[in-house]
């Protein structure tokens, strides 16, 4: 019993050790992934469309070289994005435009990090 138990414990960890690892800015690019989704939906609504966000979204995913589980993640991300405006406005309000500046003031900070901290 308790040799089974091991040989167990040991391939669970081998098995777990040879999954793939999220690089350090994961969170970080995955946030990016969804303040990209929100501005995809809130700058059409409000007559604002000089920028193709998904477009990017995609680009984005396809220079990381994600896995595809990432690359499912990411895109969760934007999708949750865009949902989260998308069930809040129907219109383009003040609020929704507020919402615009500091997704994009946020969106400028955390690529301007992960460039500085994990760029080669």
């Amino acid at each position: 019993m308790i040799i089974t138990l091991a040989i167990i414990f040991m391939a669970s960890t081998f098995i777990n050790s040879a999954k793939a690892v999220d690089p350090p800015y994961q969170s970080d690019i995955a946030r990016l992934s969804e303040m990209l989704g929100s501005l995809y939906f809130l700058q059409p609504l409000c007559g604002i469309n000089n920028n193709d966000w998904r477009t990017q979204a995609a680009k984005l995913i396809s220079l990381e070289r994600a896995t595809t589980d990432r690359e499912q993640r990411l895109t969760g991300s934007f999708n949750k994005g865009y949902q989260s405006y998308a069930t809040t406005y129907r219109s383009c309000t003040p609020s929704a435009k507020e919402a615009m500046i500091r997704l994009l003031k946020e969106a400028e900070i955390v690529s301007r990090y992960i460039n500085n901290q994990f760029a080669e």
